[in-house]
């Protein structure tokens, strides 16, 4: 059983952000345990308390060398994986030419980034935090989706709510969503955010705007220039 841990930013139609990523950690069911030990022993190392969360907007100079260590984990876990599909500029969509609504592009958005996932997985566990009232119609609409995508596939999938302060793999989607966002926004208002993006982009040897080879497992991008 394959496990995707997933997370959105700036995907709300009028949100006032032109960026929109939506991305996931993934990991074997088998690995799942030892890392969620190894990130609680990251935290004692660098006295987190270790039922705080990592967050992408924690981030503060004082902290740095913590989030590093945990970039520093993902990159040399050889059983955690990261995808994330970006659209650069949200008012370059053009839904009238493509038949189809702000919501159903959402969902197909979605399809692209697990695609890797449900080609080479036969059980799949997708995990969504729970951010608001409409979480639930959000499962039920991407799982009708998926099902109705992907039958030829037969793949076991089943889409699940948790809350992101109880899930540390859930949290590390958010860390590096955040780093693709902040690359992809152009922002500096943060020097230590800032420093956190060129370090992560040190240790894949890419910049987080660029897209992936389409082969490329550990960190796999796809912005979206075709709009």
């Amino acid at each position: 059983m394959f496990n995707v841990y997933c997370d959105e930013s700036g995907h709300l139609e009028h949100d006032e952000v032109n960026v929109m990523v939506i991305g996931g950690v993934a990991i074997d069911n088998e690995f799942r345990k030892k890392a969620y030990s190894d990130i609680k022993q990251i935290k004692i190392k660098y006295g987190i308390p270790i039922h705080r969360e990592i967050k992408w907007t924690k981030v503060s100079k004082g902290e740095l060398d913590y989030y590093k260590s945990l970039i520093d984990y993902f990159i040399e876990n050889e059983q955690l994986r990261f995808r994330a599909i970006i659209v650069p500029d949200k008012t370059r969509l053009d839904h009238a030419r493509f038949n189809q609504t702000q919501d159903e592009f959402y969902y197909k958005i979605y399809y692209d980034m697990l695609k890797k996932v449900l080609l080479n997985h036969d059980v799949i566990r997708v995990y969504i935090d729970i951010k608001d009232t409409n979480s639930s119609y959000k499962v039920k609409k991407l799982t009708k989706y998926l099902n109705n995508t992907y039958t030829a596939h037969r793949n076991d999938v089943k889409i699940m709510q948790i809350r992101s302060h109880e899930n540390s793999l859930l949290q590390m989607a958010d860390l590096l969503i955040g780093c693709v966002m902040y690359k992809n926004r152009n922002l500096t208002s943060s020097s230590a955010k800032l420093e956190l993006v060129k370090y992560l982009e040190s240790k894949i040897n890419s910049s987080l705007n660029r897209t992936s080879y389409y082969s490329e497992l550990k960190f796999n991008l796809l912005v979206m220039d075709r709009l």
